[in-house]
């Protein structure tokens, strides 16, 4: 497939030299906003190529982080390699790489030379620990970051305060988010300005600045530091029915009163442990205790639907194959089906933010190793025989 583009980031370039998750997201969420993101991938291409569930060799993992980009796979240990990349790069307006530190400096590519051939480039570096410290040297995947960041010991079990990892890469996808707000950043300022300028983030940092204002605010005030919250070790808010699971938090005192009256417990309003919204919070294991204790007699459907009229937040918990097929997925218009040239029919989430006057979509299916070597140098101004000549040679991978 191939939407026209016309999205709001339309007539901007970016080469994606990133790997793995955080990099490769963040460069799919601007080729989704209209970008032309260009994937510069070695001949053994992304490791998450080979990584999950796959059909025709294509696994599912990469093509929900490599949507609407084209491919190149190209040797850049090579001299024609290096100057297929340098002559992309006069092209470009963002070049982003997660490399560890020093890597592409060492490979002829850092922010010096790199702004040589573009002097108004958005450089991004994306690390695990920053460029300095004595972790900087380190490999890293996205649990040694939920341990380091103190993320892992926030899900600490109740019970035993042992720490738990989150059963989906956060750290990895919060990067993301947060580089593709800055890239989108640093092009505007480069529209005022006329100067490009070098983005270094960490996933440490961005976990550190992610948790804060909740999982670390207890920090915030100097000399009256909270430690160790009570209501982190409390009981989550998971509530068993009789035939199944929901959530309902009430937060303002107009939502405990509903909640109060929607189980009908209305002497809690007058407990002194649950009088203001910092006796529940102090109190919150006792509180979601007596909840669920009432929320276990009856059914999911009774107890929203009285929750609901009183006013109070609540859902059923859905299984992930639930989650496709709820009413409210469907009204969004939130998750759509293609026909990929390699994978089949496949299923993705349309892009989250929606923009009226410059839609963003998924423009094209994910490539191949390599899908586009022909396409982008011929742009770049190879002539056909030579674009052939380095096939042959070994210096353009894929097929």
């Amino acid at each position: 497939m191939q939407e026209e583009v016309r999205g709001p980031l339309t007539g901007i370039r970016i080469i994606d030299l990133t790997s793995m998750i955080s990099g490769p997201v963040a460069t799919m969420m601007l080729a989704d906003q209209g970008a032309d993101v260009i994937k510069v991938e070695a001949l053994s291409g992304d490791l998450v190529r080979g990584a999950g569930p796959n059909r025709s060799g294509i696994t599912s993992t990469f093509i929900s982080s490599n949507r609407s980009k084209r491919a190149l796979s190209v040797d850049l240990k090579t001299d024609e390699g290096t100057e297929i990349l340098s002559k992309l790069i006069k092209t470009a307006d963002v070049l982003v790489q997660n490399f560890r530190p020093g890597t592409l400096a060492r490979m002829g590519f850092g922010e010096q030379a790199v702004r040589a051939l573009r002097q108004d480039i958005i450089y991004v570096s994306i690390s695990g620990f920053g460029e300095q410290g004595p972790y900087a040297h380190q490999r890293v995947y996205d649990p040694v970051i939920q341990a380091l960041s103190g993320l892992a010991s926030i899900q600490a079990e109740g019970e035993t305060g042992r720490p738990k990892m989150i059963r989906t890469i956060i750290p990895d996808k919060t990067t993301a988010l947060t580089a593709a707000q800055a890239i989108t950043a640093a092009l505007f300022a480069r529209e005022r300005s006329g100067e490009g300028q070098h983005i270094r983030l960490a996933m440490l940092d961005t976990m550190v600045a992610y948790l804060w204002p909740e999982g670390m605010a207890g920090f915030t005030l100097v000399g009256r530091e909270v430690k160790a919250a009570r209501a982190q070790l409390s009981p989550d808010l998971i509530f068993q029915t009789t035939d199944g699971y929901i959530t309902a938090g009430a937060m303002s005192n107009k939502e405990w009163q509903g909640m109060c009256k929607a189980l009908g417990h209305l002497e809690w309003l007058e407990d002194e442990r649950f009088k203001t919204v910092n006796d529940r919070a102090v109190n919150a294991t006792e509180r979601l205790n007596l909840t669920a204790q009432v929320l276990a007699t009856d059914s999911c459907a009774h107890w929203l639907e009285l929750l609901d009229a009183e006013g109070v937040p609540c859902a059923p918990v859905l299984s992930r194959e639930e989650v496709i097929e709820h009413d409210q997925i469907k009204a969004n218009d939130l998750i759509h089906e293609y026909d990929h040239p390699v994978a089949g029919r496949i299923r993705q989430p349309r892009p989250a933010a929606q923009f009226d006057k410059t839609p963003s979509a998924m423009h094209r299916h994910a490539p191949t190793l390599g899908e586009h070597n022909s396409e982008i140098l011929l742009e770049l101004g190879y002539p056909a025989d030579e674009i052939e000549a380095l096939q042959q040679q070994g210096v353009l991978g894929g097929t």
